[in-house]
């Protein structure tokens, strides 16, 4: 009698146990129940849909075709060297860009396989079904690295150059040096490091971590103000003039699972290749990639990017003094980031428009 009724007690808190742990399923959009479908989107071959914004030129007269790739806890309407960089010079620089949900953010529906190599060819796809042509730009901001190193990992070919802003490292990747991932590990808070840890060797208690009441969850979760520097508590109320309540809405609205927590388990997970083995996408200088970060980031350590500014020499690194993690979006970084993004290409164009000149007078 007494084991009938500890097994049954057994069976009744494992069951209790496995939906603390389970997290709900997503709210998908267009479902019954879910968020409503109010964004263009396009139909991947795996029967997902990407939910995308246009901005800048009409992508048939862009000379300059850029996708960009939110962070997290963001959205398609994110795109910095869109939204803070006036149209007068989006048009005289013939720039389109295309920003998009990643898949179970905003309206783009989940993925559970997601890995840096399927955001790459997510991106790929996009762009085909778009009709960019053969060469585009990637930008990745934040958690939008795993994209933009996929991007340069499996699709080399199809870039006209690149630029990471303060992308986030994943700590267990084989080419960073011991020493310096640890070193700029436990430069974390304490909650983000056993947060990391969790994600890392058991991404099956990531959504419990995250939502239970015993330990502090992520700070990034919990949007947590103070892992933030000086720069960016300023910047926050100018990154929020650009979002109104229904894109603050859209961030996590099919469910923090698929979108935020998601993000953490590809970004800390096990990679399926290492970033420090990645060669040049343009050995002839025909493009170029830029890594942008700030000395005074909180989230992603200034050390670690020093390394792999120094292993990758062929990056363009370019670090800002006193500037923190968002600082893209500061008063005319995005037109910096956008400029410096596309000089290549505005070079070789004025000196073909040069040749063709000089040909004809002679």
């Amino acid at each position: 009698m007494m084991r009938g009724v500890a097994a049954v007690v057994l069976a009744v808190l494992s069951t209790l146990a496995y939906r603390g742990i389970r997290p709900p399923p997503s709210k998908t959009c267009g479902s019954p129940g879910g968020p409503p479908i109010t964004a263009t989107r396009v139909r991947l071959r795996d029967g997902r849909y990407l939910a995308y914004k246009e901005q800048g030129v009409p992508r048939e007269s862009a000379e300059h075709k850029i996708i960009f790739v939110h962070g997290s806890d963001s959205c398609r309407h994110d795109a910095v060297i869109a939204q803070d960089v006036s149209l007068v010079v989006l048009e005289e620089l013939k720039v389109y860009v295309l920003s998009f949900d990643k898949p179970g953010y905003g309206e783009s529906d989940p993925d559970l396989k997601r890995t840096p190599k399927s955001l790459a060819l997510d991106i790929e796809e996009l762009a085909d079904q778009l009709g960019l042509g053969t060469k585009f730009y990637v930008v990745g901001h934040s958690m939008g690295g795993q994209a933009t190193w996929g991007v340069l990992k499996y699709i080399p070919h199809r870039l006209a150059g690149a630029a990471l802003t303060a992308p986030v490292i994943n700590y267990w990747w084989p080419g960073l040096p011991a020493n310096i991932s640890n070193e700029g590990y436990y430069l974390q808070l304490p909650q983000d490091q056993w947060a990391l840890r969790v994600v890392h060797y058991a991404p099956w208690l990531t959504y419990w971590w995250n939502t239970q009441k015993w330990f502090p969850a992520s700070s990034v979760v919990t949007r947590a103000p103070r892992i933030l520097g000086s720069q960016d508590m300023e910047i926050i109320p100018k990154m929020m003039e650009h979002r109104n309540d229904a894109s603050r809405v859209i961030v996590r609205q099919q469910g923090e699972a698929e979108s935020i927590l998601r993000d953490m388990m590809v970004g800390f997970g096990s990679w399926e290749f290492d970033p420090m083995d990645i060669e040049n996408p343009f050995p002839n200088k025909e493009g170029a990639v830029h890594l942008w970060q700030g000395d005074d980031d909180r989230l992603v350590p200034v050390l670690l990017q020093r390394h792999i500014a120094q292993k990758l020499s062929w990056i363009q690194y370019h670090e800002l003094p006193d500037a923190g993690h968002f600082f893209p979006y500061a008063d005319g970084m995005g037109e910096a980031i956008l400029k410096a993004l596309i000089a290549v290409q505005i070079k070789r164009r004025d000196q073909k428009t040069l040749h063709l000149y000089s040909t004809r007078r002679a």
